[in-house]
């Protein structure tokens, strides 16, 4: 599984991007997609994830308090997150990631993930 993120870039507080991954994959739809970031100097963490086949269920952090919203489309084999009120505290590179099946609770860890991106840059400024 080869995952290719996009849509990262600079942007002003309170502002919005969308980050877009495309997966190379025949059976998309058998795999939860998951959103991470890392920001400089700090550990990697969870941010967002939907989990297999339809993509009914969604998983946020406590930070994303409503203002992202992650989605998916097996039809075009991409997972996609809409970021909206982009704060500062925002800046980082987003990873998206992939595994088979999975559901719930357990989506938040990056240990759960095979698969993974090469990572898109967002920067927040003031």
């Amino acid at each position: 599984v080869q995952l290719q993120a996009s849509g990262g870039g600079l942007v002003q507080a309170g502002g919005s991007l969308r980050l877009s991954c495309a997966a190379s994959v025949r059976t998309f739809n058998s795999y939860a997609l998951g959103w991470f970031r890392q920001a400089p100097g700090k550990e990697r963490e969870f941010v967002a994830a939907v989990n297999w086949g339809s993509g009914s269920s969604t998983y946020y952090a406590d930070f994303v308090a409503g203002r992202f919203t992650i989605s998916r489309d097996n039809a075009k084999n991409t997972v996609t997150l809409q970021m909206n009120s982009l704060k500062l505290g925002d800046t980082a590179v987003y990873y998206c990631a992939a595994r088979i099946g999975g559901y719930g609770s357990g989506l938040g860890f990056s240990s759960e993930y095979r698969y993974w991106g090469q990572g898109t840059l967002v920067t927040v400024s003031s």
